[in-house]
């Protein structure tokens, strides 16, 4: 099941078997599909009702292929790599993934069980048995580290340590950034060093949903918004990030140059 935006913009549920053409269609096209739905929690619960569509809000989606491509470019990767997702959604990208570096090579986190086991049966289906667990990605997946890449299908306004940790030196964290860091929601490249720390440019914008647990409020994004404004509105390009122990720092176009 997926869900459509119907004559007045609701989002309502949309059966492969109701409507076959429809259906493909909207799987087939370039762009983000919205695979589950929440009450809005700023609405009164006897407001909302799923069946309508009526006060539900998008909370998961397959992001648009050509952004999925953009990530997976992102992340120079090489056939026999290990990779860890965080954010298994519909196991769409892990499938790629697994084309690409082989199939024992990925391991997929996914917060919701759910969407876990429908992944994980999907891609069994096409014969591509990825690793699909059940749990919380910003603890990574500590019995499969280490890892050459990482890489987060869910925007992130704090890059977790454990990520770093689990990477090998000179291995990559390819994570889209929230807009509580840039409005655009820049995508950001992260080498993991020697010293433990990871450190990185933004390469371009790259919306996705946020982490679970990282889901920013109205406020801090206004916030970051009014600091972009008075930098001068530089682009996504220019900004960069650096990951360590004590914690992340945003920069502007050098890591002496810190922003947040």
């Amino acid at each position: 099941m997926i869900f459509v935006r119907d004559e007045v913009g609701r989002l309502v549920p949309l059966h492969r078997s109701d409507d076959p053409e429809q259906w493909r269609e909207q799987v087939e096209a370039d762009g983000p599909i919205v695979t589950r739905v929440e009450p809005d929690p700023f609405l009164p619960a006897g407001v909302c009702d799923p069946a309508t569509g009526k006060g539900m809000i998008s909370t998961g989606s397959s992001s648009a292929p050509f952004i999925m491509a953009r990530l997976i470019e992102a992340m120079e990767l090489e056939a026999g790599m290990r990779i860890l997702e965080i954010g298994t959604g519909t196991g769409y990208n892990a499938a790629v993934l697994a084309r690409l570096v082989g199939t024992g090579n990925v391991i997929s986190v996914e917060i919701d069980p759910v969407a876990a086991a429908l992944a994980r049966e999907a891609l069994n289906s096409v014969g591509l048995p990825v690793k699909v667990v059940a749990g919380n990605g910003e603890a990574g997946y500590p019995p499969g580290a280490p890892f050459e890449r990482i890489i987060a299908t869910a925007s992130a306004h704090t890059v977790p340590y454990a990520w770093v940790r689990q990477v090998r030196p000179g291995g990559l964290i390819v994570v889209p950034l929230a807009p509580t860091v840039h409005p655009d929601w820049p995508l950001a490249a992260l080498r993991v060093r020697d010293d433990g720390t990871a450190q990185g440019r933004c390469v371009g914008p790259s919306p996705f949903m946020p982490l679970r647990a990282q889901r920013a409020s109205a406020r801090s994004v206004q916030d970051a918004e009014e600091r972009w404004e008075a930098a001068g509105r530089p682009e996504p390009t220019r900004y960069g990030i650096t990951v360590s122990p004590g914690g992340q720092r945003i920069w502007l176009d050098s890591s002496g140059n810190p922003i947040g």
